[in-house]
């Protein structure tokens, strides 16, 4: 039995595999980066077995499903597939986003993560166990400025994971979504910010955000909960983030003195409150 994770070059899918084979686990990690897996794979030894794959290609995903054939045996059932490959691209109003950015993280988000999860499901449901765990967002929960499409991708996840609940009912395969908050240590808003690096830093500095290995922990013990145990969904904040308050834009009336036409439109307040705050940090 052996361990699937996609992403497994860099952030949560390193931290992942690595705790997993810490817990003496067999696990197959993919990711495009071969030579990033090559290196894990010098780390964690035989227990570690790395797979080229591209999730937005449905043909690199099945020579990769082909390739599990020719590893030793023990990586050939798959019992837990962990789909953390996954994107934000830019953060931009979506009258000003990059179409291409949009469809990219739909083709990685929905379509990779949905089409993976059906090659694998029937070997799990036909040995009566197995679990998927797919890594959704806070950000599918909760909306903010910029988020548009990644948020709608991650409510996907989310909507999939509950879903793929009810169509296994009575199969003994689990199902559960991880749904982080801030999480600092990874690459994700090196990416979101497209190279950016001091964007990036500025957002987590002084924030005590999660680790990859906070999520990499949360992995873990959903797949050592016994198999009478689902958890459906599991939202995680690190304890510097909540809930701020509902934003309200106001624009002052006009002066009762002038004519509406004449009168210069008004400069809007700005937002208040801790989206707000965040908000600046991406300006």
């Amino acid at each position: 039995m052996a361990i699937l994770i996609t992403g497994a070059s860099a952030g949560f899918g390193a931290a992942m595999a690595k705790t997993f084979v810490q817990a003496g686990y067999a696990v197959i990690g993919t990711a495009r980066r071969e030579d990033k897996l090559l290196d894990l794979q010098q780390e964690l030894g035989e227990l570690f077995q790395p797979i080229a794959m591209d999730v937005c290609d449905k043909n690199s995903i099945q020579a990769a499903l082909n390739h599990i054939n020719m590893l030793p045996e023990h990586f050939h059932e798959i019992d837990c597939l962990i789909n953390n490959a996954g994107l934000a691209l830019g953060l931009d109003k979506a009258h000003q986003a990059e179409f291409d950015d949009w469809e990219t993280m739909i083709h990685t988000n929905i379509i990779g993560l949905t089409y993976l999860t059906r090659q694998i499901l029937p070997q799990m449901v036909q040995r009566g166990r197995g679990l998927v765990i797919n890594m959704g967002s806070i950000a599918g929960n909760y909306p903010y400025p910029g988020g548009n499409v990644y948020g709608a991708t991650k409510a996907y996840v989310r909507q999939f994971s509950l879903n793929l609940r009810a169509d296994l009912h009575g199969t003994g395969v689990r199902v559960s979504n991880i749904e982080p908050g801030l999480v600092g240590g990874s690459e994700f808003s090196n990416v979101r910010f497209k190279g950016d690096d001091e964007r990036a830093a500025q957002l987590y500095e002084h924030a005590n955000a999660l680790t990859p290995q906070d999520i990499a922990d949360t992995a873990l013990w959903l797949y050592q909960r016994p198999a009478h145990m689902n958890v459906n969904s599991i939202e995680i904040m690190p304890t510097t983030q909540s809930f701020a308050a509902l934003n309200v834009h106001k624009t002052p009336p006009a002066s009762v003195s002038g004519s509406l036409n004449d009168t210069p439109n008004p400069s809007p307040e700005p937002e208040t409150g801790l989206l707000g705050k965040i908000a600046s940090l991406f300006k």
